[in-house]
């Protein structure tokens, strides 16, 4: 392996290791879903795979 995969390896770790507390904090502290909540985040997920499989069918 050269330099650039050992350093590129090395960073990926670090940044793991940095970023372990902080979402290790976010998943304790986040807010709890309520009733609307779902529909929120469920109508624009289902317009982009509509829109995608309308793409899909034009091509």
């Amino acid at each position: 392996m050269d330099w650039l995969k050992i350093g590129s390896a090395v960073l990926i770790i670090a940044m793991m290791i940095f970023i372990w507390p902080a979402a290790k904090h976010m998943l304790h502290n986040s807010p709890e879903a309520e009733k609307g909540d779902w529909q929120g985040a469920v109508l624009p997920i289902l317009a982009v795979v509509g829109f995608v499989l309308l793409l899909m069918w034009l091509v």
